[in-house]
This record gives C-alpha cells, sequence and structure tokens, in this order.
C-alpha cells in the first residue's frame, strides 16, 4: 500500500484529489491538509510514502513546503501537483527535491501512474512543460533581484522596498534595473508579470 499525502489549499481539490487516489486499491491517503506549514508535521505524524503537493498555497508555499519535507522525512517523495504550469517552477521544484511535476488537467490515470512511478524512485514530468522549461526554465534573476521584485508586486516604491527589505534605495533601484533589463521589460511591473508568467516569482 503506498501512503500519500495531499497538500492543497482548495478543499474542495483536496477532497476530489484524496477520493479519487482512494479508490485505487493499492493506494491510500493517510493525511490531508491545507497549507504549506503543515506538511512536515503532518509528514511525520502519517509517514506517507508520497506527498502531492500543490505549488501555491497560504503560510508557506508548496515549493518551500517541498523542500522542508526533503530534508525532513528523506524517505517521502514528492510530486508537484498544480495549476501553474510554468517552467521556473518546475526548475525550483526539482531543486528543492521534488521527484515529479505534473498539472491538475492531467488525467486521473495519469495522476495515479505518476504518484505510482515516484514511489517507485522514477521521475515524473509533464513533457509538455519539460519542453518549455529548456528555454524558460532557469530564471536569469539573482536571489537578491527576484526578492526585490517580488516586494514591487504590489506597487512599493523604491523606499518601501528599501525599509522592508533593509537595504539602501539606491541599490533597489540597482536590483529593479536590473531585473528590467533581464526581463526584457519596459518597467518594474512588467518585469513581475514576466517573472510570475515564467515561474521565476
Amino acid at each position: 500500500m503506498i501512503r500519500i499525502l495531499v497538500a492543497d489549499d482548495q478543499a474542495l481539490v483536496r477532497g476530489a484529489l484524496a477520493a479519487m487516489l482512494d479508490l485505487e486499491p493499492d493506494l491510500e491517503v493517510v493525511a490531508r491538509v491545507g497549507d504549506g506549514a503543515r506538511v512536515v508535521p503532518e509528514a511525520r505524524r502519517t509517514r506517507p510514502d508520497v506527498a502531492l503537493i500543490d505549488v501555491r498555497m497560504p503560510e508557506v508555499d508548496g515549493l518551500t513546503a517541498a523542500a522542508d519535507l526533503v530534508r525532513a522525512l528523506p524517505s517521502c517523495r514528492v510530486l508537484m501537483c498544480t495549476t501553474f504550469d510554468r517552467p521556473g517552477y518546475l526548475a525550483r521544484a526539482l531543486a528543492a527535491g521534488a521527484s515529479g511535476f505534473v498539472v491538475k488537467d492531467a488525467s486521473p490515470e495519469y495522476l495515479v501512474d505518476a504518484v505510482r512511478r515516484v514511489h517507485r524512485g522514477l521521475r515524473v514530468v509533464d513533457p509538455d512543460l519539460a519542453a518549455e522549461s529548456l528555454t524558460h526554465g532557469t530564471s536569469p534573476l539573482t536571489a537578491r533581484e527576484s526578492e526585490v521584485l517580488a516586494a514591487a508586486r504590489w506597487g512599493a516604491s523604491a523606499a518601501e522596498i528599501a525599509a522592508r527589505l533593509h537595504l539602501a534605495e539606491g541599490t533597489v533601484r540597482n536590483h529593479l534595473s536590473s531585473a528590467i533589463g533581464k526581463t526584457g521589460a519596459r518597467s518594474r511591473m512588467e518585469a513581475v508579470a514576466i517573472a510570475e508568467r515564467w515561474g521565476w516569482l
């Protein structure tokens, strides 16, 4: 029996995934969580073989939760399952130690097969996303540029970003300028949109 943890912030999706997986004779959902902060505690309590984790969740995002889980419970394989088929998310998920990445519009048969394959130690990646990630998967932004650009996504001024990140205002402007150049954008908000589209933020 393959024991599974399902982590998704949408209760309806979480319940549907769990119900679908529980229909299989060799699969058993042993835990369901609605935010990334609960992934590791529940995994330690229930000892799943595979964790099915959404990318975007409150408290702690799925990519961070995946990395935390891989460190805390290396025997548990991680399969990211998300609506957001962005190349940058795939690259970041694999870097975090995930064994697979599938999108939610995949067929139930594909998802069930992905769980079994990941459990066997194989890597499973959505083929269309894998092809796209060869071009756009790796972010051109440095960690600091990503941090500054993420802080700018809600329209914060350079002074506000500087105060929040404890940086000089000139340093913030330099990072924003660099991020705009690297993304090929014409403005900081366009740079944010491009970075989000490819999953770099």
